[in-house]
């Protein structure tokens, strides 16, 4: 299947998931990530849910991160939807949280950072066994990825499919992907 056959079929998927099964199934997610070795990670760029898209709770990563290793950095993304860019900004809390016209939670005011980031968790609709992702088809992800050496770790809630047909030069591979069931690891 092509991306956009992908696209379709995945949100009709995610739009049966009810409130709970979104709950448990993110939960089993920060399971499989609690088992990675952050030790030597400084900064982590996390992208935060789209409740209407029924996006995995990421919020529960950031607490977790935060508990477990608090002297890492989080950095949440906020979009410039003119130029198709982000820029990270450093994770001050929920309450510096609003809307943007698209639904995603954004800090509307914040200190940008500008070093290096060590882990990024990465949105995504579906990934093949390749360890290749399909986001919602604006390439934010993939522009921003292409720039930075990063550990890219996606969150799917449902299993890889075998193949995704039209990938291409722009499309960056994942290093991992967590799934409720299981933690896919890609090597080149």
């Amino acid at each position: 299947m092509n991306k956009n056959e992908i696209r379709v079929i995945i949100k009709e998927k995610r739009k049966q998931l009810s409130s709970s099964q979104i709950a448990a199934n993110s939960l089993k997610m920060l399971e499989q990530f609690s088992l990675l070795d952050l030790s030597d990670i400084s900064t982590v760029h996390v992208f935060l849910p789209i409740a209407e898209n029924k996006e995995p709770d990421t919020f529960l990563f950031i607490d977790w991160i935060n508990c477990n290793y608090p002297a890492v950095k989080i950095i949440v993304p906020k979009s410039n939807f003119e130029t198709s860019m982000m820029t990270n900004i450093v994770y001050e809390g929920q309450k510096t949280l609003t809307k943007n016209h698209f639904n995603i939670l954004e800090p509307q005011q914040g200190t940008a950072h500008q070093g290096e980031v060590d882990l990024v968790i990465v949105p995504m609709l579906a990934f093949d066994r390749k360890g290749y992702r399909v986001g919602y088809g604006q390439g934010f992800y993939d522009r921003y990825l292409q720039n930075i050496n990063t550990l890219k770790v996606g969150l799917c809630f449902f299993e890889p499919l075998s193949d995704i047909e039209d990938i291409d030069e722009h499309d960056i591979r994942l290093n991992l992907c967590i799934t409720p069931l299981a933690t896919y690891q890609f090597k080149d």
